[in-house]
């Protein structure tokens, strides 16, 4: 074991034995995020807080952990709320800066980590300042103060995407019938059968948003879709469109459906794609309202035609959406992706399970104990598992297969993430649902 796994193991022993020490839980938390296990840490500090609900760096640090983690809605609101309370630390100003420059709202970044600098001077980031053009020198920064030329064939562009040719299809996605059926009709149909759809006057392409909680094989299912109907894919996250140049990150969505549009059949999944299309009503600055009017306008097809190029798009917050990409011809398709049932449960895990060194499992008994479980969290479970069969094997010198026993002691142990996503959903499906959007959520948790 390396010396630093020993240093963590230890935290953890000393805190089996003392739970209820705060500082030493937050030492570990902090230990774990300066490790890149940004995860573990979140689960530490909540645990931490939930001891000691004031504390201001408990708060900065699942600020933190969510930031690390790409968690940006959840990161927002923390450090939001601990910018109200009575003079916040230095470091939470730098990180909402680091937040904010992630929306591509510069101006606001560069405010903010101006006033981290002027409230302790040691928060200064140089990474984070020569990107904002603050305290850089002026002759060598073409950014000053965030304000840089308004043209794109000045700023640096990113260089061209490699398309992605995946060969796995829906064999390889457990469960998900329905939904498979939906982008059937809606994506392979159309390729597969042309002149059926042809006869009606369809065109081949169109939108689908899947929204569900976190970890439930959206991007999986995406994937999927284009290894069976054997098209390119295009995964594009938030980091590849948001730029801090203005008028890049317009320039950036505008290439990706170029490449996409010269590439048919091609799918071109978003992931997250709530944070590139917020509500404008929301948005305090022209620059995220532009970027939102470019991708309207490129899923119009203005100009051009998006013939073939079939659009996907994920979101775990669709109540944060801009009600226009709703529009038919847009993601004219909303698809609830619910928690596996037990059915789907029980395939992912033998998806899980092929090629590793399995004795008799009971797929159908672990499915009943792993309701409500996402796919990553069957996927952390037979990690986990995986784990434990390692140092016993490491001790014994011979490998064992795995068992049902084995499964199910870990998945005692492991509560699924899908709960807290779906206390949040609750509200917006009970409280804000214009037109029954939110209908299938009601209906999962048999509550409409």
């Amino acid at each position: 074991m390396a010396a630093s796994d020993e240093g963590l193991q230890g935290l953890y022993e000393a805190l089996r034995l003392s739970p209820d020490n705060v500082p030493l839980r937050q030492h570990l938390a902090e230990t774990l995020l300066a490790r890149g296990r940004p995860d573990e840490a979140e689960t530490e500090f909540r645990k931490a807080l939930a001891q000691a609900p004031q504390s201001t760096a408990l708060k900065l640090g699942l600020s933190k952990a969510f930031y690390q983690q790409g968690k940006d809605s959840e990161a927002f609101v923390t450090v939001e709320a601990l910018l109200k309370e009575r003079d916040p630390p230095a470091a939470a100003h730098v990180l909402y800066a680091r937040l904010l420059l992630r929306k591509s709202e510069v101006e606001r970044a560069v405010s903010q980590y101006k006033l981290a600098l002027e409230i302790d001077p040691a928060s200064a980031d140089a990474e984070l300042g020569q990107r904002l053009g603050v305290g850089a020198p002026r002759d060598t920064s073409e950014v000053v103060d965030g304000r840089v030329r308004e043209t794109w064939q000045e700023s640096p562009a990113e260089s061209e995407r490699r398309l992605e040719r995946p060969k796995a299809g829906f064999e390889s996605v457990g469960g998900m019938e329905a939904l498979k059926e939906e982008i059937r009709l809606k994506i392979i149909y159309p390729l597969t059968h042309p002149e059926i759809y042809e006869a009606y006057g369809k065109a081949i392409g169109g939108g689908i948003l899947m929204y569900g909680p976190p970890g439930c094989g959206k991007t999986h299912l995406a994937r999927a879709t284009a290894g069976e109907i054997k098209a390119g894919f295009m995964a594009i996250g938030i980091n590849d469109v948001l730029d801090m140049w203005i008028g890049n990150s317009e320039r950036n969505l505008h290439e990706l459906f170029e490449q996409a549009r010269q590439n048919t059949p091609c799918v071109l999944f978003f992931d997250e794609v709530d944070a590139l299309g917020g509500r404008r009503s929301d948005l305090q600055h022209s620059t995220g309202r532009q970027l939102i009017n470019q991708f309207l306008a490129e899923l119009d097809g203005v100009n051009t035609t998006n013939e073939g190029v079939l659009i996907l798009a994920a979101t775990n917050a669709p109540w944060h959406l801009d009600p226009a990409f709703r529009r038919p011809g847009r993601f004219d398709r909303i698809l609830f992706v619910p928690p596996p049932d037990a059915d789907a449960r029980a395939s992912i895990l033998r998806i899980l399970c092929r090629g590793k060194p399995v004795s008799e499992i009971d797929y159908d008994h672990l499915a009943k104990k792993t309701e409500h479980f996402s796919g990553a969290d069957l996927k952390g479970v037979l990690d986990q598992t995986i784990e434990q069969k390692l140092r016993i094997a490491m001790k014994e010198g011979l490998p064992k297969p795995l068992a049902t026993g084995d499964l199910l002691s870990v998945v005692k142990g492991v509560k699924p993430t899908t709960r807290e996503w779906f206390s949040t959903a609750k509200n917006y499906a009970l409280y804000s649902n214009q037109g029954g959007i939110y209908d299938e959520i009601l209906k999962y948790m048999k509550l409409g």
